[in-house]
């Protein structure tokens, strides 16, 4: 699956792989092949901050 370039596209599709598919977001970078330093600041970048607790992006 090709992850959108759109932060806040991004900021959707991630959020419901980690709700539906995932139980961290460690899981769902390994399987998609998704390198989470990237993945992470570029959600920061656009203001969000990823929460293990809940498993999300907010």
């Amino acid at each position: 699956m090709e992850l959108p370039n759109d932060p806040m596209m991004l900021f959707s599709v991630i959020n419901m792989k980690l709700r539906d598919d995932y139980s961290s977001l460690d899981k769902l970078c390994d399987d998609m092949g998704i390198n989470k330093k990237s993945l992470i600041n570029k959600l920061q970048k656009a203001g969000f901050e990823y929460s293990a607790e809940y498993n999300k992006f907010w």
